[in-house]
């Protein structure tokens, strides 16, 4: 379908999930790139992969490769869709665009000239019937937006001796609970409702200041699978979980709460529009349902179903009523948005991919959020 070659710098979670999503668009996967040439080969190994590149700059040489997936730890990302963008390589970066606002700032500046396609991997947009809610909303379906409320939750992180490396602040950033999980969750209700976040009011915990960090990495995710051996105590200065009061541009009211250590919740976004005609919810962990509230007559819950959803959305809903969708099909959604813009086809409005642009606004929010918790007042984004 595309005539472009695809190549992945990151051997991990995220690295094994771009490339099964590339191959269900017919994308061909013609390389990866790990930490070094052993990890790269062990995972061209078991992906399938023709190519094991031994460094990141032997893959931007490669005339054969038009597209980079970024998805490295956070603080490679900047260094890395700089050099990919400047070798003339389209760019899919996973989320956050890069360590601070100078740094997404500048990334504008150079995709901007450089004619080429780059986005953010804010996959969750993706959901049928987040496109939905988007489409709803945009017809003026549920009046003027009087609130946004929602929470993304997980307990991956839930005991001291769980760990990762998006714990430490030098490689994930300064924000990490707001900055994994919460900005997906503002990226969300942002795109959905059309509004921006102009004004946050931060309390950030960090439940764990001190962690037991195994010896050898581990994956995301994969704490609670393996037995914990020899550890070691590490200092922790990211926060936990925390709640972000938010004002909207249009003068709505929000409040997010965002948690790592929730015991039971694996993986749960939710949020909640409140307009003056309805209410839309939508919870991650029933992804093919959405509550429709009313004040005068019988709430509503509509099932992913392309006959009854909107025509622009039905183009991104891959199976029958009846059949669910996921998160891998966001990724493989968002992948066909990236490399349909590529192709140079016309994207309808509700399927529109996270550019830099809105990568850099996700960064000026964490940042604003950190500098509210800190000084304990109003921060205006």
């Amino acid at each position: 379908m595309f005539k472009v070659n695809a190549a992945v710098i990151g051997a991990g979670f995220m690295g094994s999930a771009h490339t099964e999503a590339l191959r269900r668009i017919d994308v061909p996967v013609i390389g990866i790139c790990g930490v070094d040439k052993n990890e790269s080969e062990k995972a061209a190994e078991m992906l399938g992969i023709p190519k094991a590149y031994a460094c990141v700059d032997d893959m931007l040489k490669d005339l054969d490769v038009h597209s980079v997936h970024l998805t490295t730890p956070n603080r490679f990302h900047y260094a890395m869709t700089k050099a990919a963008l400047q070798a003339g390589k389209h760019v899919l970066c996973e989320k956050p665009l890069a360590m601070t606002t100078n740094e997404t700032r500048d990334l504008i500046g150079i995709a901007g000239q450089s004619n080429l396609t780059a986005a953010v991997n804010y996959n969750l947009r993706f959901y049928p019937l987040c496109m939905e809610a988007k489409e709803r909303i945009s017809r003026g379906d549920i009046g003027t937006i009087y609130s946004i409320t929602g929470s993304y939750v997980q307990d991956w992180l839930l005991y001291p001796t769980d760990y990762n490396w998006r714990v430490l602040t030098e490689e994930g950033g300064a924000a990490r609970a707001i900055g994994d999980i919460g900005s997906h969750w503002m990226d969300l209700v942002q795109h959905i409702s059309g509004l921006n976040i102009l004004k946050v009011f931060a309390d950030l915990k960090t439940v764990h200041p001190v962690r037991k960090r195994p010896k050898g990495e581990v994956k995301t995710f994969s704490g609670k699978l393996s037995e914990i051996q020899a550890t070691e105590k590490v200092d922790i200065h990211t926060e936990d979980c925390g709640s972000v009061l938010m004002r909207f541009d249009n003068g709505a009211s929000g409040n997010l709460w965002v948690s790592q250590t929730t015991a039971g919740r694996k993986n749960c976004l939710r949020f909640e529009i409140a307009g003056s005609e309805k209410t839309l919810y939508w919870n991650s962990e029933s992804p093919n349902e959405m509550w429709i509230g009313e004040r005068n007559q019988p709430n509503q819950m509509i099932v992913k179903d392309p006959g009854l959803l909107s025509e622009s959305v039905r183009s991104y809903t891959g199976y029958p009523g009846g059949h669910n969708e996921g998160y891998p099909d966001t990724l493989k959604h968002c992948f066909l948005a990236f490399y349909t813009h590529i192709a140079g086809k016309t994207l309808n409005a509700a399927s529109q991919f996270a550019t830099f642009e809105e990568g850099h606004r996700e960064a000026a929010l964490c940042e604003a959020i950190l500098k509210s918790n800190q000084e304990k007042h109003w921060i205006t984004v």
